[in-house]
């Protein structure tokens, strides 16, 4: 059978029933029992928002019908969250929707399934990211293009999910974290490498780039140092020399594409800054020099701290979930979590929500705000991190990240204040994207 006859069928798994691709309700009245409408600001009492076609295009105060709008329908749908609390859609910076498997499964997993069976895992953990009241999520890394795929599924209202900003096949050098002939045999090689992502010497790497752009991405994805994960027995520390790094990022603005940089050791962080990157990911082992980089380029830190419940997860479950140097990498980096976020928070440097959903498990995206609140952050800053600062960093804030006159209609309710007990956000009753109720509230 050819390597992609079984692909017709895996997307066509991905559509979604009628009822969901038919178009919102023109009219939508939100009555909201308090209302975070600006993240980072006071929250407003009781308000109600008009939405048109996706679009909030009126707010007034108190809780009134459509007949309190000038030209909105008497009988337009009206979703009442009077006795709730409301706030922008979440938006998580930094997710891998095509697996929640990782160690040696997830290693077996890479050579044991094809592309169509990735489609079909993408689908199901969008709608659990959508579930879990994310509306917009950036997805970086995927070899096969299936999240470019997904991502135009969702944008076509084909299937239920998040907005998508994909950055198709993450770039690294060889032997570099992104190299995906790691930790296999070496007649497997041909067969796993992609040929498009790993490159060596300014030219290549300029390449590289050029070939995401073709294939439609939102943004580049690189990696400056080792990774965790990186079945490599070769540290945390940089791996790509500045001249790389450069002619990636250049390459990369020149296409007006944002480029996010997993970094976790200092070396590796500061050339990504050096060299102009929008958004540092992990950043573990930032520094002094860090610290004063990110201020001066105005470069986003996304922590992932998420990322210690997904190893400590699979380790109670299998003691051999992960073996050799990727074991060692994890106890570190299980004791070293959350103290390069209270050194970023301190300094004052931007901080957006991600949490490397994939190696923790989608759906639960929401448990990052605990771990950014133990380790510094106020609810109301990790909550702006997760809506306006993470709108900022993914270049669509002219659409969400807050709930104002025309923005798109992302937003979420939940019971009790999360600006009190951060952890209501774990238990989204209500969601609502781009005017379309996803998730409707419980029978009380």
């Amino acid at each position: 059978m050819p390597k992609f006859a079984a692909l017709p069928c895996a997307l066509a798994a991905l559509v979604a029933p009628a009822a969901h691709a038919a178009p919102p309700p023109e009219w939508l009245v939100v009555q909201a029992g308090t209302l975070l409408d600006r993240p980072g600001e006071k929250p407003r009492g009781k308000t109600t928002l008009l939405v048109r076609d996706g679009a909030i295009v009126a707010v007034k105060d108190g809780i009134v019908g459509a007949s309190a709008f000038d030209g909105a329908p008497a009988d337009a749908a009206v979703l009442d969250l009077s006795t709730r609390f409301v706030l922008p859609g979440l938006i998580d910076s930094h997710v891998h929707l095509t697996s929640d498997k990782a160690g040696v499964e997830g290693q077996l997993q890479r050579v044991a399934r094809n592309p169509p069976f990735f489609a079909y895992e993408a689908a199901v953990n969008a709608r659990k990211t959508l579930a879990a009241g994310f509306t917009t999520v950036r997805n970086l890394g995927d070899a096969d293009g299936v999240t470019l795929a997904l991502r135009d599924a969702i944008a076509d209202g084909k299937v239920p999910g998040p907005r998508i900003v994909d950055a198709g096949n993450a770039i690294s050098t060889t032997a570099g974290h992104m190299d995906p002939t790691l930790g296999f045999r070496d007649d497997l090689h041909e067969a796993l490498d992609t040929h498009d992502n790993v490159c060596d010497g300014a030219d290549a790497c300029r390449k590289a780039v050029r070939t995401q752009v073709a294939r439609g991405v939102d943004v580049i994805k690189i990696a400056t140092t080792a990774g965790v994960n990186s079945i490599i027995a070769a540290g945390l520390g940089q791996q790509m020399f500045d001249d790389e790094a450069r002619a990636i990022v250049e390459t990369a603005h020149l296409y007006k594409k944002k480029v996010a940089v997993h970094a976790h050791g200092a070396d590796g962080i500061a050339v990504a800054l050096r060299a102009g990157a929008d958004s540092i990911e992990h950043g573990t082992l930032i520094d002094d020099e860090s610290i004063a980089l990110f201020k001066k380029t105005g470069a986003y830190y996304v922590p992932t701290l998420s990322t210690v419940n997904g190893y400590k997860e699979r380790l109670a479950k299998n003691p051999e979930a992960y073996v050799g140097a990727v074991r060692e990498k994890i106890e570190w980096r299980i004791g070293i979590t959350g103290k390069a976020l209270e050194k970023a928070v301190k300094a004052g440097v931007k901080i957006a929500f991600g949490t490397d959903a994939g190696v923790s498990l989608h759906g639960r995206n929401a448990d990052e705000f605990e771990l950014m609140v133990a380790y510094g952050m106020t609810n109301a800053q990790a909550i702006a991190a997760a809506t306006v600062n993470a709108a900022d960093l993914l270049g669509v804030g002219a659409d969400t990240g807050t709930l104002e006159v025309g923005k798109r209609a992302d937003l979420i309710a939940v019971d009790g204040d999360p600006l009190k007990e951060i952890t209501v956000l774990k238990n989204v009753q209500v969601v609502v994207k781009q005017g379309r109720i996803e998730k409707r509230p419980a029978a009380r």
